[in-house]
């Protein structure tokens, strides 16, 4: 499954850097890039590309009045990509996908498209075909299964304050307990819905709806603080994590 991607932005500079990152991800494709929001609304009509890197500030037309002048039914998915955080709030009343803030790395790039690769894979258009006897998937994963002495126990994930990395395995922890799974926390974090689990750092996901505050720590770092007072540092942007935060979605039905 290759994801047809368009680059809309007025920069050359920006647009580079966005297609040097994303020549790094085999199943990206860059179908067509566009200069400003006219010729990006036509090219989004004709090339009905999966995801959209659109800049916000742009001749013409921005960023909002782009999707603004399409169907809402058929967009693609909108990752926006601007240097203004004071529209995070627009970006995300549209249904944007991701919101980057330039200057980005290349590693929180790999993270939206994670986030577009998975809800491709989820949509029964785009679903790639798998072998006789495969389960299709229908969504984000609500419940774990782990082993418990000569019995499996399924843990919902709302009941999952916070998971840790441990080499190969994760640590789910529970209010009741912990649990060990034979999961990468890379794996495990696409799994999980991004509008109710947040990776705050390399070796840390947090269940959104448990964290209290976000504090100042020593040198400049940040720390979450969840709601039993227990605190991890954060290496992720403040900004960005407030922004999620904030448009965080409700817990799944269990």
């Amino acid at each position: 499954m290759n994801i047809r991607t368009l680059l809309v932005d007025d920069e050359p500079l920006a647009r580079n850097r966005l297609r040097k990152y994303l020549a790094q991800e085999a199943d990206v494709e860059i179908v067509g890039e566009c200069a400003n929001g006219s010729d990006a609304v036509d090219c989004i009509r004709e090339q009905e590309p999966d995801v959209v890197f659109l800049d916000m500030h742009m001749p013409e037309m921005n960023g909002l009045e782009v999707i603004r002048a399409l169907p809402a039914e058929s967009l693609p998915d909108i990752i926006f990509v601007t240097a203004h955080d004071e529209h995070a709030v627009d970006a995300f009343a549209v249904q944007a996908t991701d919101y980057l803030l330039k200057p980005f790395t290349r590693a929180r790039l790999q993270e939206a498209v994670r986030r577009v690769r998975q809800r491709l894979l989820n949509s029964p258009r785009r679903r790639p075909v798998g072998q006789p006897g495969d389960e299709p998937r229908t969504g984000w994963l609500n419940r774990f299964a782990v082993k418990d002495g000569n019995q499996t126990l399924f843990v919902r994930t709302q009941d999952v304050n916070y998971i840790e990395a441990a080499a190969n395995y994760a640590v789910l922890c529970t209010a009741t307990g912990n649990h060990v799974v034979r999961e990468t926390l890379r794996n495990l974090e696409a799994s999980l819905s991004p509008e109710l689990f947040l990776r705050i750092s390399r070796s840390v996901i947090v269940n959104v709806n448990r964290i209290k505050a976000i504090r100042s720590g020593a040198v400049g770092e940040s720390l979450v603080v969840l709601d039993d007072g227990r605190e991890f540092l954060m290496t992720r942007g403040l900004k960005e994590v407030q922004t999620r935060l904030q448009y965080a979605g409700p817990q799944p039905p269990a």
